[in-house]
């Protein structure tokens, strides 16, 4: 059993995506990231970085304790390996998907989060850093077409946590209108990945669902939220000790 520590981000829909990929049953614990939940003591001792996901094997291969990881791209290589599934064990394949795995957790992903934020939650007057992070998205989205004019999946001919690590983060891009019309090789991955039957339930579950408050396309926060999300609370190591 995986306890998944889970809000409804394209980071946290990865790895919904992979546990229902390779059938390992989980617990979702949801956190409101918007009223702080990832900011308390308890949730730190998890993670220390007061970000989600996280994840807590209570079996873990081989016996012993629980077994946490977090960081998105850590968890997935964790889970790959422990399934022997979507990883490949050597070779070629196996640089080729850590590559574009890494490429997206330190690339894409920060990138479309920087423009999201711009785009979506900071104060009007933002135009310089708005052009500056979409630019640098719509390069990095160039990069992903080309190679997709090139490759069935990301790191190859076989699905892997690349693929995985990617399709969700383009999906919420569509919020920040950034479509498919213009990346016809982009459209036929994104099609196919979506068709898959886990990628279809992990989407499908209630408990996963995103709230209509990350998705809007203009959000309006708090006082509260936005320390919680930006702001003193945010940036606070522990709270509640």
């Amino acid at each position: 059993m995986i306890d998944l520590h889970y809000s409804a981000t394209p980071n946290g829909q990865k790895i919904a995506i992979m546990l229902e990929e390779i059938g390992e049953p989980y617990r979702v614990i949801p956190y409101d990231i918007f009223a702080g939940d990832q900011l308390t003591a308890a949730f730190g001792r998890i993670n220390p970085n007061h970000k989600l996901p996280a994840i807590v094997d209570l079996d873990p291969a081989g016996g012993g304790d629980p077994i946490t990881v977090f960081e998105s791209g850590a968890i997935l290589q964790y889970l790959a390996e422990k399934s022997g599934r979507f990883l490949p064990a050597s070779g070629a394949a196996r640089a080729a998907t850590l590559s574009w795995l890494n490429w997206q957790v330190a690339g894409l992903g920060p990138m479309g989060g920087q423009a999201s934020h711009f785009l979506r939650y900071a104060p009007a007057g933002q135009d310089y850093a708005i052009e500056r992070y979409t630019k640098e998205l719509t390069r990095l989205l160039t990069v992903l077409e080309k190679r997709l004019e090139k490759s069935t999946y990301v790191a190859g001919e076989n699905y892997t946590i690349a693929d995985m690590a990617i399709w969700p983060g383009r999906a919420s891009a569509f919020v920040m209108g950034l479509g498919l019309d213009e990346w016809p090789a982009m459209r036929g991955w994104f099609e196919r990945i979506r068709e898959r039957p886990a990628v279809a339930r992990a989407t499908a579950r209630g408990d996963l669902k995103a709230p209509a408050k990350y998705i809007g396309r203009h959000q309006q926060l708090d006082d509260a939220e936005w320390s919680n999300m930006f702001g003193d609370a945010n940036h606070a190591v522990v709270r509640g000790d």
